[in-house]
């Protein structure tokens, strides 16, 4: 089914809103590799009251990796309350809360097969635009001992996306999202996900989605720098 001409948020809101600082978390003792000394901005706290939404993510909100996450393109991470149950059973973590993923926003309504790169929302007070799917690092699989976690996110699907900030505000949990634009209706955030992990050698789609104007600045390299590059050498020529 092909994307609506406007982004579909029939009901869609935000469930709960965290953010933190980041800090230095310590080791445990057990040799494993997920037990060494790291510092990370994952571990966020739920907020019951209006939060400011500036436009490099909301205040007292904190990324230990400032080169590899966070910035005006990478605002605000968002991650939809609909993909709970199913990690829940398949991690066999049946109290894994909301937060979980390090997300800034938990949502409901909000799905990778429904939104496309550019669609803008109002929530509380501020505008926000769909910038690009979210590649989950490292630091989910340690946060949570599951060594191919961030593997298993990509192959799924079930990534979130990141909204830039194009106007600020206050926001806060139990907020609606109003649509606005949808700019690119054939860019869902589904459809970048396979082009990105699993389309690795479509490289003229490649560079059709590099060329997107709202696609965040790291994705149009990444996707730019696979479409140019240049064929590997033909062995015995």
């Amino acid at each position: 089914m092909s994307p609506s001409p406007e982004p579909s948020t029939t009901a869609a809101s935000v469930i709960a809103l965290f953010t933190g600082t980041a800090r230095d978390i310590g080791p445990t003792g057990s040799g494993d590799w997920w037990d060494k000394p790291w510092r990370t901005g994952f571990h966020k706290e739920p907020q019951s009251g209006p939060v400011w939404l500036g436009y490099n993510g909301f205040r007292g909100d904190e990324q230990a990796d400032r080169k590899n996450h966070g910035g005006v393109d990478k605002a605000v991470c968002v991650y939809t309350s609909e993909h709970y149950g199913g990690w829940r059973s398949e991690l066999a973590l049946p109290d894994l809360p909301l937060g979980a993923f390090g997300e800034n926003l938990a949502t409901a309504g909000l799905v990778e097969s429904g939104l496309c790169i550019g669609d803008t929302f109002l929530v509380g007070e501020a505008r926000v635009q769909v910038s690009q799917p979210r590649q989950p690092c490292w630091k989910l699989a340690r946060r949570w001992r599951i060594e191919d976690l961030a593997l298993r996110v990509e192959r799924t699907g079930r990534t979130g996306f990141y909204f830039r900030v194009l106007q600020h505000g206050w926001v806060r949990a139990g907020d609606r999202f109003i649509a606005g634009e949808r700019l690119f209706p054939h860019w869902t955030v589904a459809r970048c996900n396979h082009l990105m992990h699993h389309a690795k050698d479509d490289l003229e789609g490649a560079r059709e989605l590099a060329g997107c104007p709202a696609l965040s600045g790291s994705w149009k390299d990444s996707l730019w720098n696979r479409a140019t590059r240049p064929a590997p050498p033909v062995p015995g020529r």
